[in-house]
């Protein structure tokens, strides 16, 4: 295998999540509202994985506590993340989404004992940083953050808890953790659909079946592309290699979405982004086999 391959697969897997808020928001300009929008768009996922779930259950049943946890935590990151890319300005979502590795490194310490160093710690900080300013500064303690914002913050949290249980769930096969994200998702969105619409929308046949289209192949591809391209390079490398998704989103939110950003956040997006990259080039060298990368 050409060594350029799973850098090009990777690449293109994280612009497709990067990019991802843009089907999202034309699904739902177009009459399916959030909630219906994510169960079908992303249990079509859950569905096709579960064969693998399935089919695994031997090798995760000894560790069937920890799937449960990712059903949790995958499912509500994967769900919040939508919804503040449906609902919300999408760069500012993604800087605040990116506040995951800051969230994993205090996961890590506080579940699983991994160390913080001084590195480390200034990583933190700049990421705490960056979110202060993009939320808008000494604003923030004036009026508290929308729910939106909260949205994008928890599907960080959630996302790098889930990735905490997946490096303690070592007997767990990556097929089965990235199916019990989708399909915590999935169920989530099937319990909370009562709230936010007593049926699904009426629309018309050919958007039902592009919203099936985007969930299989777009979100699919985007999820398999990511899982085997990380299993073929190095973990530090692929981490660097990730951080194409916020740049991708935030150019397309400027270019395809109009989205303007204020000093302000500029100043917070670049800090998150040197705190991503402390935290990347960290990483061991060694390929990722426990960390799904699904939103």
């Amino acid at each position: 295998m050409h060594p350029v391959l799973p850098v090009f697969v990777l690449i293109s897997s994280a612009i497709l999540w990067g990019v991802t808020w843009w089907p999202l928001q034309y699904f739902h300009t177009n009459g399916v509202a959030g909630i219906p929008l994510i169960l079908v768009g992303y249990g079509v996922v859950a569905i096709a994985l579960l064969p693998s779930l399935i089919r695994e259950r031997r090798a995760w049943q000894g560790e069937s506590r920890f799937l449960w946890i990712m059903f949790l935590l995958g499912g509500w990151a994967n769900l919040s993340f939508a919804s503040a890319m449906i609902y919300g300005e999408v760069v500012r979502a993604m800087m605040l989404f990116y506040l995951a590795p800051v969230w994993g490194v205090l996961g890590g310490r506080l579940f699983l004992g991994e160390a913080i160093d001084r590195a480390r710690w200034f990583g933190v900080g700049l990421a705490l940083l960056g979110a202060f300013l993009v939320l808008g500064g000494p604003v923030v303690f004036e009026t508290a953050p929308s729910w939106l914002d909260l949205l994008a913050i928890s599907s960080g949290l959630a996302f790098a808890l889930n990735n905490v249980t997946c490096r303690a769930a070592a007997h767990v096969p990556l097929m089965s953790k990235t199916a019990a994200m989708f399909i915590g998702c999935g169920l989530m969105a099937i319990a909370t659909l009562p709230l936010f619409a007593a049926e699904l929308p009426d629309v018309s046949g050919s958007t039902w079946f592009w919203l099936v289209v985007f969930g299989l192949v777009w979100l699919l591809a985007a999820t398999l592309g990511t899982q085997w391209a990380v299993t073929h390079m190095e973990a530090g490398r692929a981490s660097v290699l990730l951080i194409t998704e916020l740049l991708a989103a935030v150019v397309s939110a400027v270019v395809i979405g109009g989205e303007t950003l204020s000093g302000g956040e500029l100043a917070g997006g670049a800090l998150i982004l040197a705190a991503t990259l402390i935290e990347a080039k960290r990483a061991p060298d060694e390929p990722v086999v426990d960390a799904p990368a699904a939103y």
